[in-house]
């Protein structure tokens, strides 16, 4: 049995060459694009680094920036430089704790709204959609006003923010599994939870005393002075566990953004990311918020800030958001301590201060259609 073949045209091999050309013209064009994306991203990376050291400087001791950098090595290189007692207790027990926890909290602030933005497909969602902030206040408040709690002492605050936080966050998933994981139903059962545990933290401020209300009123505001040496152990387990599992689900984001139906069809099913996501989410801002209280706008504004500046490639996007929100949070911190020294304004109120206006700049610009097509 004779197999003929028939010869391919003249035309066809110039279209199948030119076809090639403009494949690799493409490919080679996302790779300078990816190169300038990464570069811009290790340079928001130094920057963080070096605001680190300016930031240290500020304040009421006077210090240099080489004195900073000297002080943080003579911690692990004691015979190449020397440190002062002084500057020891200042730089590595008070400041830079405070500002390592800012860097990690606004990390996990920035990568989990941009995860929820993309999930519940809605620019305005943020890591309080769910109302995690309103379920670990209503713990405090708890706390506060009738001393139930899980543990006593210095956690005595923080157990509970996390376990009311999770508790909120279970009843919302839990009630999208039975309802179904659409984008819809979680935004719905968020702000639901959201406002049932505000209105029962008003109802314990209600009951409160003035050192109880203060209390609940302090936490309310969010602030980075809870952060210790002692107490990083957990933070550093929760990221090393959230953070991979939030990026390895950044190509099925990118499909999500076409549709639920369209990722369907690629293999991916939208409902079972996005349960997982939020689940992962909010563990972290759970972990988050127990030891920070309320600070917002920082997983809002960072995602956009991002998918401004870098697309809407969520392989990138994600870490992007995060260190654009790390910057964002050590640098309102600063200006927060610095402002009207010696008082110290809580993180929480000088976020809001400097993200509603960037907020609204969004909103009045009217190009919310562009994120999402």
């Amino acid at each position: 049995m004779k197999t003929s073949y028939e010869p391919v045209s003249e035309a066809a091999k110039n279209h199948r060459q030119k076809r090639n050309e403009k494949l690799a013209e493409v490919r080679k064009e996302y790779k300078k694009l990816l190169g300038r994306k990464i570069a811009f991203l290790s340079g928001i990376v130094l920057l963080i680094i070096f605001a680190i050291a300016y930031i240290i400087t500020l304040g009421p001791l006077g210090i240099t920036i080489p004195q900073v950098y000297e002080t943080l090595l003579a911690r692990y290189l004691p015979g190449f430089f020397n440190m002062d007692s002084v500057f020891e207790q200042v730089v590595w027990n008070i400041r830079f704790p405070r500002i390592i926890g800012g860097i990690f909290a606004g990390f996990g602030f920035g990568i989990c709204g941009c995860v929820m933005q993309a999930v519940l497909k809605n620019p305005l969602a943020s890591p309080f959609t769910l109302g995690i902030s309103a379920g670990a206040h209503f713990g405090v408040a708890i706390a506060a006003v009738f001393g139930i709690a899980v543990v006593g002492g210095a956690y005595l605050l923080i157990v509970n923010a996390f376990l009311f936080a999770m508790l909120c966050s279970l009843f919302i998933v839990s009630l999208a599994a039975l309802k179904g994981a659409t984008s819809e139903t979680l935004i719905l059962a968020g702000i639901a939870v959201n406002y049932l545990f505000s209105s029962l933290s008003q109802l314990m401020a209600y009951f409160a005393n003035d050192e109880q209300l203060r209390l609940m009123s302090l936490w309310g505001m969010g602030d980075l002075s809870a952060f210790s040496w002692s107490k990083f152990g957990l933070f550093v387990v929760i990221f090393a566990v959230c953070t991979p599992i939030l990026l390895s689900k950044a190509r099925d984001l990118n499909l999500m953004t076409i549709g639920d139906d369209s990722a369907l069809s690629l293999g991916v099913n939208a409902n079972r990311v996005r349960m997982i996501t939020m689940m992962v989410s909010s563990v972290l801002v759970a972990t988050i918020v127990c030891f920070t209280g309320t600070i917002g706008f920082i997983g809002l504004v960072a995602p956009h800030m991002a998918r401004m500046l870098i697309g809407t490639d969520h392989r990138i996007l994600i870490p992007a958001s995060g260190i654009l929100g790390a910057c964002l949070l050590i640098c309102a911190d600063a200006v927060a301590m610095n402002i009207i020294g010696p008082t110290i304004i809580p993180t929480g109120i000088m976020t809001a201060l400097l993200g509603v206006p960037f907020f609204l700049y969004l909103v009045l610009k009217g190009k919310r259609k562009e994120f999402w097509q």
